[in-house]
């Protein structure tokens, strides 16, 4: 593909505009960030906080991911994970072999409850992918640029959102016969209090189940994932 060689991928941002539209936005490196993800529109957004808020900075057409819709079930089935995970500086690749890139974590709490398997699940450059999240050498650039610059400047770590595709009413009826339907409506929840607020939501891990509360303004979305119930009910 054409893209694998430097030219800007249709929908791209303009990338050599980029002090310009962090200007226009009102925000500068350093502020935390938040990447959403959605596979069916090959689409990684970034989301900047301005204010205690998290507004959308910049949405990059993914080059590449591997797999079908639905969850990662385990190592060396080439898909792509979903779910939410969280991103300290130790999963940074400056020397990636695929330019710059960054673990997901995969597999999180919730993942390992349900016994799925695998590691070095990233997103990286290089426009190719073999279960990761690949862009451009381009984005991956200007990305790499803002979640360094974010975790340098305080944030602890930044969520990671993984759908398999935007979780609008339409989409959820399409695919209600989907074998993963209750795992997305279990995602649609996290989703929605994300949509509603513009504050990453808390999440946690309970009864192998995800568990989502509503995110404080001013919060960066830094807490791990982890397995501890909120509430005794999601025990039963």
């Amino acid at each position: 593909m054409r893209w694998s060689f430097g030219l800007p991928m249709p929908g791209e941002p303009d990338l050599a505009s980029y002090a310009d539209r962090l200007k226009s936005a009102g925000v500068a490196e350093g502020a935390p960030v938040l990447i959403r993800i959605f596979k069916s529109e090959f689409e990684l957004e970034l989301w900047m906080q301005r204010d205690g808020v998290f507004q959308l900075f910049a949405t990059y057409p993914i080059c590449r991911w591997s797999g079908v819709l639905g969850p990662k079930l385990q190592q060396g089935d080439r898909q792509a994970p979903e779910g939410f995970y969280t991103v300290d500086s130790s999963a940074l690749n400056p020397n990636s072999r695929w330019y710059r890139s960054f673990n997901l974590g995969f597999p999180n709490a919730f993942d390992r409850a349900h016994g799925r398997t695998g590691s070095l699940i990233m997103v990286h450059g290089g426009c190719g992918s073999i279960g990761c999240f690949a862009m451009t050498n381009a984005q991956m650039q200007e990305i790499w640029k803002l979640v360094t610059g974010a975790l340098s400047g305080g944030q602890k770590r930044f969520q990671v959102q993984v759908f398999p595709f935007r979780m609008t009413p339409e989409q959820m009826a399409k695919h209600a016969s989907s074998p993963a339907i209750d795992f997305w409506k279990s995602l649609k929840t996290g989703n929605d209090l994300f949509e509603a607020r513009n504050v990453p939501p808390k999440v946690t891990v309970c009864g192998r189940k995800y568990q989502f509360e509503p995110g404080e303004k001013g919060s960066a979305g830094a807490d791990s994932i982890d397995d501890k119930c909120t509430n005794e009910d999601a025990k039963s």
